[in-house]
């Protein structure tokens, strides 16, 4: 369990930093990190604990077998992911795929102007996630007390993180 709370407080750095320089909510970045990684015990190929699919600004990437939903049935696919040269590229591109992304524009207008994060994660999880319990799986994470517990933690600068003055995508 030890290792899982330093892979949440390190997370947590990252995203606190993260949403000071771009406004992405951490919860948000935190629930897809512990989703789509085991909690960063398992990213998809190299450092890419967001599952984020390969995408045209990827210069880095690896096929990946893995399960998607379709139709309502789960299905084995093989699928090409982005690969990043570290923990914090790979947050640093999903920040920047949430913020400045197309298929996220309107959701990310919606969150701006309210700050509803259950409606920013519903909107995401639509685009981002195949799996119809997605959504309720990423709220549950993101107001879980550890995970409130590591943000607090990293706000009062007791994790340090190094991110870039400006996050890129990965080109």
């Amino acid at each position: 369990m030890e290792d899982r709370e330093q892979r949440l407080n390190e997370v947590a750095g990252i995203a606190v930093a993260l949403e000071k320089q771009t406004g992405c909510p951490a919860r948000l970045m935190i629930a897809q990190w512990a989703l789509e990684s085991e909690w960063g015990a398992k990213p998809v190929g190299h450092s890419n604990y967001f599952g984020v699919k390969k995408a045209a600004r990827h210069t880095q990437c690896c096929t990946v077998t893995t399960h998607e939903f379709v139709n309502g049935k789960s299905v084995v696919e093989n699928l090409e992911f982005a690969d990043y040269d570290s923990l914090a590229d790979s947050c640093s591109d999903y920040a920047w795929l949430i913020t400045n992304g197309s298929p996220y524009q309107a959701a990310w207008e919606h969150f701006r102007q309210g700050h509803d994060l259950s409606a920013l994660i519903a909107s995401v999880a639509r685009v981002y996630a195949t799996d119809p319990g997605y959504t309720h799986l990423a709220e549950a994470i993101a107001n879980q007390a550890n995970v409130t517990q590591a943000i607090a933690h990293a706000v009062q600068g007791g994790v340090s993180a190094t991110i870039g003055a400006q996050p890129t995508p990965i080109t």
